[in-house]
């Protein structure tokens, strides 16, 4: 499974972005689906994790309420839709594959697949 991430890009404190994750291979159904994000000097950070077959979802409580992560098995794609968008979410944001459901799980590490990473830049 190859991973490209998408959608990044420089917006106002307050606005909204949309990124999209797609996968190429025929077993995407079978990923629970990840993005995590790091800013420059700090560790990659967990952000939201979505189940292969998108019953269940979870996310980090700096982005809970603001975030929706979704995806779409007929286009083997995943989302990250962000709103009301902060400073602090200024970062490289990277979608990773694990096979394996793992609720609540947020380490970065153990996964199966990473994408490239897309910037998003919040100003103020």
């Amino acid at each position: 499974v190859q991973l490209q991430a998408s959608g990044g890009g420089l917006v106002q404190a307050g606005g909204s972005l949309r990124l999209s994750c797609a996968a190429s291979g025929h077993t995407f159904n079978s990923y629970a689906m990840y993005w995590f994000r790091q800013a420059p000097g700090k560790e990659r950070e967990f952000v939201a994790a979505i189940k292969w077959d998108g019953a269940y979802t979870y996310y980090a409580d700096s982005v809970k309420g603001r975030f929706t992560i979704s995806r779409d098995n007929a286009k083997n794609t995943v989302f990250l839709q962000m709103n009301s968008l902060e400073p602090e979410d200024t970062a490289v944001y990277y979608c990773a594959a694990s096979n394996v459901w793992r609720y609540g799980y947020t380490e970065s590490y153990g996964y199966d697949y990473w994408g490239q990473g897309t910037l998003v830049t919040v100003s103020s």
